[in-house]
């Protein structure tokens, strides 16, 4: 039996549908007001419930053989508690769920931003390189992934973890829709001169990845970066966007310092008026699309056998035809008014 926790999620609902695709035996895990339709589809188990709740999580993971942890907060606006309560406390539930039942192999997703902001970028990032660098007061969301990173080391089976960058894809609920309203309000600019490399995945290539790693007697006790080495720069990276909503290209080009200190009053805004949401415009998002780091893949190669496979056209494509299906796509706003 797999568990796969946040199935409904983006990532989850993809590593839901490849394990059924290969046969497999999965019980969805799911929030209790989470909409399950995809996965009824697929004709899996689906329990819902809270991943903070022990007597759930001993019941949910009983016969499990793998586990698949999707789940997470998304995102890096919020408090710290939302963080502890979303990423940290889960983890913690879900240890002494899979000590309860000992469950042989664990595959936990993490992320490719727990290497904080390295200042050399001259060199690929191994899974060896010191994590938490040079971090920013706001880096709630790095300091709760490596928090649940040293949670897992600590299981007595077998723990994988996986540090995916950037991705995006169909069934995405939560980036998606923020870059596409920014889109339409003209709050899109481009950063410095646009030739950054981005490390941009599919998600259904990160599925895979998720997937091998829980399925390989190799990569048990061991880290695996999943990324692209570099396949679009940022200014095309734009461009494939605009043409594929049908909006104008991006003519808005602020200095990357300029991007940088724009994201931090932004914020700043933000907490002063409680704004729920993210801002248009965060430091956080202002990396995503800046960062020219590359990340070494060759163990995930080696020893997985994974690599991205998506072109990232198609995997735009994708996502944009299934965010709109049949309807209208709604043309941009003539003027934004910041």
């Amino acid at each position: 039996m797999d568990v796969v926790t946040g199935a409904s999620g983006l990532l989850g609902s993809h590593v839901v549908e490849k394990l059924v695709k290969q046969g497999r035996s999965v019980r969805a895990l799911v929030r209790p007001n989470s909409d399950t339709s995809f996965l009824e589809s697929l004709g899996v188990e689906v329990l819902r419930g809270s991943l903070i709740d022990q007597e759930f999580l001993n019941y949910a993971l009983k016969g499990c053989n793998t586990l698949y942890h999707c789940a997470a907060k998304v995102g890096e606006w919020g408090p710290w508690q939302e963080f502890v309560e979303n990423i940290i406390k889960p983890v913690e539930s879900l240890v002494i769920a899979c000590t309860v039942n000992k469950v042989q192999k664990v595959a936990h997703v993490s992320s490719i931003t727990v290497y904080g902001h390295p200042k050399d970028s001259s060199f690929p990032i191994d899974e060896s390189a010191p994590t938490g660098q040079y971090l920013w007061r706001a880096d709630n969301y790095i300091r709760a992934k490596l928090q649940t990173e040293a949670l897992w080391r600590k299981y007595q089976g077998g723990i994988t973890i996986l540090r995916p960058t950037w991705f995006f894809g169909p069934r995405d609920r939560t980036s998606l829709p923020r870059v596409l309203a920014a889109f339409r309000l003209n709050r899109i600019a481009q950063a410095g001169d646009g030739t950054n490399m981005l490390n941009v995945l599919y998600v259904g290539d990160v599925a895979d990845g998720v997937i091998k790693a829980g399925q390989s007697p190799k990569s048990a006790g061991k880290t695996y970066n999943l990324s692209n080495p570099g396949e679009i720069t940022q200014k095309e990276f734009l461009a494939l966007l605009s043409d594929s909503l049908g909006y104008p290209r991006v003519r808005k080009v602020y200095s990357v310092r300029m991007a940088y200190i724009a994201g931090f009053v932004s914020e700043f805004i933000g907490k002063m008026i409680l704004l729920k949401r993210p801002p248009h415009i965060t430091r956080y998002s202002v990396g995503l699309v800046t960062r020219s780091n590359k990340f070494e893949i060759s163990n995930a190669m080696n020893d997985l056998g994974w690599q991205p496979t998506t072109p990232v056209c198609d995997a735009v494509k994708a996502t944009i035809e299934w965010h709109f299906g049949s309807a209208k796509r709604p043309g941009p706003l003539a003027r934004s008014l910041t």
